[in-house]
């Protein structure tokens, strides 16, 4: 077990830098924080490089008894504030390896496919409502928010490690898809397009989400199989990316 007390520490320099996605994507890894997070890791016996805690937050983990020393750092309160992204730290870390798939064959089930979605809020409440309903997992275009993004990581709150999560180019998932035979459901503000509730449920889907601001892209668009929309009942123009999702998800969960 080592123990770290200063701010300037090398290693402690190296770790706050993956709060930034330039420095995550250099490094191949990435930080998490709070009890959670750290639990479903150790539930879920996800590899991770370190764990960064201060005595006390050490003390009060619950699921400990299999971690290597070697793996366990640490720190005090100044060091805590200095890598939290939050204002209330927990005052217990994570870093893991960025375990990024360079090519995935969608042989089947149902997917989330997220084209241009840059809210982190938004992405990181779709992948958790995905979990939540039993998809497989969730496909994020290289367009949308950083995956590891500190934001996202505490919105899906531990669905990260219950299903698959992957980013990649849009038009090479879809196509992919489409040649193992999983139907592109697209999500579209398009009175022309099929109303929710006439889709029956099928056993494998891609249903894809569009942008916040505009909806999916052309070259997505055209590659649907089918184009959905959910009827807007009162006078609101539209709704709000996540709750769309989890709306149309559970529809066909």
């Amino acid at each position: 077990m080592l123990e770290i007390n200063s701010v300037n520490n090398a290693k402690i320099k190296n770790i706050r830098k993956l709060q930034q996605k330039k420095y995550r994507k250099q490094e191949g890894k990435y930080l998490i924080e709070g009890f959670h997070l750290v639990q479903e890791v150790l539930m879920n016996h996800v590899q991770f490089d370190c764990l960064l805690a201060s005595r006390d937050a050490f003390d009060k983990l619950e699921t400990k008894q299999d971690i290597d020393d070697k793996k366990i750092i640490i720190i005090n309160d100044v060091i805590c504030d200095h890598l939290s992204s939050t204002k209330n730290s927990q005052d217990i870390f994570m870093v893991l390896p960025i375990n990024q798939p360079k090519h995935y064959s969608f042989d089947y089930g149902k997917w989330v496919v997220l084209d241009n979605l840059v809210d982190p809020g938004n992405v990181g409440t779709i992948i958790r409502t995905a979990d939540a309903a039993g998809f497989d997992g969730v496909v994020l275009s290289q367009e949308s928010v950083d995956l590891y993004n500190p934001k996202v990581q505490r919105s899906m709150q531990g669905s990260q490690f219950h299903i698959q999560i992957i980013q990649m180019p849009i038009i090479e998932t879809l196509t992919n898809m489409k040649q193992n035979g999983l139907p592109i459901y697209v999500s579209l503000l398009d009175k022309t397009a099929k109303k929710l509730n006439n889709c029956p449920v099928v056993p494998q889907l891609a249903l894809v989400i569009g942008n916040e601001a505009h909806g999916v892209s052309s070259n997505v668009e055209e590659l649907a199989d089918k184009k959905i929309y959910i009827p807007i009942k009162g006078k609101a123009e539209s709704l709000n990316a996540a709750i769309a999702a989890g709306i149309m998800i559970y529809h066909f969960a």
